[in-house]
């Protein structure tokens, strides 16, 4: 641009030169050197329109921020700056979705209108811009003239030129010997003769064999391996494999017998111990070359692992517990012994003011104890073994209910506040029955004669066997369970004061092994043998279903809070589940030898506790918080043993008294005991 300007400048003075002097016809000449000058002039003229149209149309959009990221001026009205240092506002955008839908509908050049994010201009692209764009997309080359195809030229080519590319010389050193490759040379042969550089040997082709368990010396070909584990030595013979061993080792008949039935696996001796004169005598061992076999094989497939061991303290790996001394109260001591049974109890309930027990057997007697001196007050007589008894926990009922067989009775035993007792009573026989008799699948009757006279006040025949009878706490409720696994009636709720029997559910998963009502919320527990159910009665739903990870539930129990679950299994576990935590067990506790018959919590106190077949009854705390986030604290304190195993029975039934820390347990050799 500058040449060109200087060119035009020179151009016009040399023009107002010439009109000052008059032309002459030395001049005519050098009108060919005009005419070319003429053409340079047009040619700067040119360049120059061109810059200055350019700068023209592009100093008012240039925007001279530079490659930065464009969001930094997202808080700012202007979007950069121009030339001059002028801010480039951003072009007011008011449009909303709906503006911008009907700007894209109405719009014919929508589709190729892009925002330069450096203005914030709308810009139109061209058909060439568009076309450009087209092709990118498809992986092509922008340029439309570009030939991708073009034929190659073989600069190269297998044909011998007459003339050498380069007509270079050759170097000197390409056919002189090099002195520096001389002494290398030089020095490499001095090295073999001196022995301190040996050539290759050729390699041997006869195979080498290793000694797979040969010795950790350095010098050996297994030396290098740090991993290497040697073989396991064989046992050295003992005193049974003598010629002459002592007589405590040879067999007697039975125990010849016995060996000879005992399969090869299980034999403590792979041979009989023999007595014989003297060495001479030793037979050949028949099993030789058999062993001899079976060892290479043990040695040659038998994998080898290093583990590695770990200096734990032992102390250190048991949890760290309160002392029981600081958990008391808790029952201790065997105080009372109920007796007066002829068969085992199995099951056993106390009034909810604590001064009765109740007590049924197989003896086919209900009988009811007074709590303190252990004096029996009253014995009824039944119609079968008795499965199980319940006091209504309601204090202002005096009622108790027995199942034998398929028969579930009420009772009335008169113990007590008589004015109790007679409201009892007033209750029952102020029914009146509907007018519209509905179809129920159990049937209620009222006991008449003799029966009243023992306190029967209401009898439910069921379809088959009750094995368990439970009552709500409010005391008008009362649940049956009928274990049967074909049926669909295995457990029916019964309503007292209406006399009203209903099925909660249309089928039973799995075969129901007891039942529990919760004690503050409207929902049911259920026990399977592997799980137990929770349903919500309210919303007539299922709301959890919790895996014991036992082979088979005996019975459960609900913490008085409701948020905690305990359940006993036939094979000697205890799992304690944590309903706000998991449906798997939170903790589970192995501490008796044979199968748990029964569990139960405390009221008041943080105990519960469970009894086994093994005869004994194992007493916990088990503290639960208020606190979401700490866990319970569970501690073994007491084992208490008093029952005496009859028919591989031992403890089939534990309660706790209501208000005090004192524990009742029922076993098979018909006693009851109370623990304090």
């Amino acid at each position: 641009v500058q040449a060109a300007s200087s060119e035009v400048s020179d151009h016009l003075s040399s023009k107002l030169l010439s009109k000052t002097h008059t032309r002459s016809a030395v001049d005519l000449p050098s009108r060919r050197p005009h005419r070319s000058l003429n053409r340079k002039l047009i040619r700067a003229c040119e360049s120059l329109l061109i810059f200055i149209t350019f700068s023209v149309r592009s100093q008012d959009i240039r925007n001279t921020v530079g490659n930065i990221p464009m969001e930094w001026y997202k808080d700012y009205p202007h979007i950069g700056y121009d030339l001059e240092g002028k801010k480039i506002f951003k072009p007011i955008r008011n449009k909303d979705e709906l503006d911008e839908f009907l700007d894209k509908m109405e719009n014919p050049d929508y589709w190729r209108t892009v925002q330069d994010k450096m203005t914030g201009a709308d810009i139109r692209l061209s058909d060439e811009q568009v076309d450009l764009v087209h092709r990118l997309q498809q992986g092509k080359f922008g340029d439309v003239n570009f030939n991708e195809y073009e034929p190659a030229i073989d600069f190269f080519s297998n044909e011998v030129m007459i003339h050498p590319v380069t007509n270079r010389p050759q170097d000197k050193r390409s056919f002189i010997p090099s002195l520096i490759e001389k002494e290398k040379v030089g020095k490499l042969v001095h090295a073999i003769k001196m022995g301190w550089i040996k050539p290759h040997r050729p390699k041997e082709t006869t195979p080498q064999y290793y000694d797979l368990w040969a010795k950790e010396d350095p010098n050996s070909i297994l030396g290098r391996h740090k991993m290497h584990i040697p073989a396991p030595k064989m046992k050295l013979p003992g005193h049974e494999e003598s010629y002459n061993p002592p007589p405590e080792y040879l067999m007697s008949e039975e125990e010849r017998l016995a060996w000879e039935q005992q399969d090869p696996e299980y034999r403590k001796l792979s041979f009989l111990p023999q007595k014989l004169a003297c060495l001479r005598a030793v037979p050949a061992y028949s099993r030789f070359i058999h062993e001899r076999f079976e060892r290479c094989l043990d040695l040659y497939l038998c994998p080898r692992q290093r583990k590695m061991r770990v200096n734990v303290n032992p102390e250190d790996l048991i949890p760290k517990l309160p002392k029981p001394k600081d958990l008391q109260p808790f029952p201790t001591t065997q105080s009372l012994v109920y007796r007066g049974h002829s068969s085992l109890v199995r099951s056993i309930s106390i009034s909810p003011s604590g001064q009765w027990l109740v007590s049924g057997s197989d003896d086919c007697t209900v009988r009811f104890w007074e709590v303190s001196t252990a004096r029996c007050l009253k014995t009824v007589e039944v119609g079968g073994a008795v499965k199980g008894v319940a006091w209504n926990p309601n204090l202002s009922i005096c009622l108790v209910a027995v199942s034998y067989d398929d028969t579930v009775v009420l009772l009335n035993p008169g113990l007590g506040d008589r004015l109790v007792c007679t409201a009892t009573d007033q209750l029952i026989s102020s029914y009146e029955e509907p007018e519209e008799v509905k179809d129920q699948p159990v049937q209620w009757a009222v006991a008449e004669g003799e029966g009243h006279e023992q306190g029967h006040r209401l009898i439910l025949k069921h379809p088959k066997a009750v094995r368990q009878v439970t009552w709500h706490g409010k005391g008008d409720y009362l649940a049956c369970v009928i274990p049967d696994n074909g049926s669909s009636l295995q457990v029916v709720i019964h309503q007292v004061s209406k006399r009203r029997t209903q099925n909660p559910f249309r089928k039973n998963k799995g075969l129901v092994q007891c039942v529990s009502f919760h004690p503050i919320r409207p929902y049911f527990f259920v026990a399977t043998q592997r799980y137990v159910r929770v349903y919500n009665l309210i919303k007539q739903e299922l709301t959890k279903k919790l895996m014991a990870n036992c082979k088979w539930i005996s019975s459960m129990a609900i913490h008085p809070g409701g948020d905690n679950v305990i359940c006993g299994s036939y094979d000697c576990r205890l799992a304690w589940f944590d309903l706000d935590l998991s449906t798997k067990p939170y903790k589970v506790l192995r501490q008796h030898k044979k199968a748990l018959r029964s569990v139960a919590y405390h009221r008041h106190y943080p105990l519960f506790v469970s009894g086994s077949d093994d005869g004994n009854v194992i007493v916990c705390h088990g503290m639960v918080y208020n606190d979401l986030l700490q866990n319970p604290l569970i501690v073994p304190v007491k084992v208490l043993k008093g029952h005496t195993i009859t028919h591989d029975l031992g403890v089939l039934d534990v309660t706790f008294h209501p208000t005090q820390p004192w524990v009742f347990s029922s076993g098979a050799d018909g006693t009851v005991r109370l623990f304090t």
